[in-house]
């Protein structure tokens, strides 16, 4: 299986099933894997060469059916599914793992000063800012203004849940005080997801027939998918930040951080890395990418332009983001 010729491959569906959950886990595991980060450009530029060369032709040449499917994985991890266009390195989904491990490491390490907090949860917001943008769904475009706006308001509410989270935990046992930071991430992707994305809560996202024909914009259909974004990060951040806490906790009250204090760090990144190398395409998984809805829970004005289709569609798709 795998290493015969290919045949009617359609490289615009996903290799598995996406109407199962572990169809789409399955498909998360290669576009998040972690590997990608190190192709070159060139074999980044090969990958689109063959996928493209693919879409247009049907020629294969030279490649068996693995093979065309590990360079659209390798497509994938790096260019936008909307616009085609590569991604900054650290905002693609393969780079989540190895960014994510090393600041949510030292976030539940470091967050007992407030020098500690206001400089990792700045830095964990620069990156998800870089994250949602880049991944925003395609055709949505961002002023500068709106990106800082969306950036200051998303990191300032993610400093003000950890600092007055801590002042009020300080009373509290040690490890209330070690969740503060997935309190405080969690916070802010409820605020950073939906205002670096505000021009499709505005505008509209594109929603299209089952074959991909453009029928307008749709408000609702970009609130839904951002709210999935939000409930899927949120989950993918749960068992790396609360896990290794009760570990922590646990190595604190028998005196093995007393001992060996310089473990502290290594060892949660490492715990963290470990968690989200499964959790990030495990809750990635939780949404189709290409999500649907139902015409008739569209706004009135699209459901009657679309009802006036000479063969209207009940169920209309639409790119979530990531």
């Amino acid at each position: 299986m795998g290493d015969e010729q290919p045949k009617n491959v359609n490289l615009d569906a996903p290799r598995w099933d996406q109407s199962t959950y572990w169809g789409r886990a399955k498909h998360f595991f290669t576009t998040t894997n972690p590997l990608n980060v190190l192709c070159s450009d060139s074999e980044l530029d090969r990958a689109k060469e063959i996928v493209n060369k693919y879409r247009r032709t049907g020629d294969a040449s030279g490649l068996t059916l693995n093979q065309l499917w590990d360079a659209k994985s390798i497509y994938d991890s790096a260019f936008h599914p909307d616009t085609g266009e590569k991604m900054w390195l650290i905002g693609r989904m393969s780079a989540q793992v190895p960014m994510n491990m090393v600041i949510t490491g030292c976030m539940l390490t470091f967050y007992k000063t407030t020098k500690e907090v206001v400089f990792w949860q700045w830095f964990n917001q620069s990156f998800n800012a870089i994250v949602n943008y880049t991944n925003r769904s395609g055709g949505s475009d961002i002023s500068n203004k709106q990106l800082l706006t969306s950036y200051a308001l998303a990191t300032g509410g993610a400093l003000g849940t950890a600092l007055g989270l801590n002042r009020l935990t300080k009373a509290m046992p040690p490890l209330i005080g070690r969740c503060v930071p997935f309190v405080a991430v969690a916070a802010a992707n409820c605020v950073n997801i939906p205002m670096m994305r505000r021009q499709e809560i505005q505008n509209g996202v594109p929603v299209t027939d089952e074959n991909g024909n453009k029928l307008g914009e749709s408000k609702i259909a970009a609130k839904r998918g951002i709210t999935q974004v939000v409930l899927s990060r949120i989950g993918m951040a749960s068992p790396g930040m609360l896990l290794p806490p009760l570990l922590m906790n646990y190595l604190e009250q028998k005196g093995t951080l007393a001992r060996f204090p310089f473990i502290a760090a290594p060892l949660q990144v490492g715990l963290c890395g470990l968690f989200l190398t499964f959790a990030t395409p495990m809750c990635c998984a939780l949404f189709p990418q290409r999500s649907s809805i139902a015409v008739s829970s569209l706004e009135p004005e699209l459901q009657e332009r679309i009802s006036k289709l000479p063969s209207p569609p009940s169920v209309v798709y639409y790119n979530k983001g990531l």
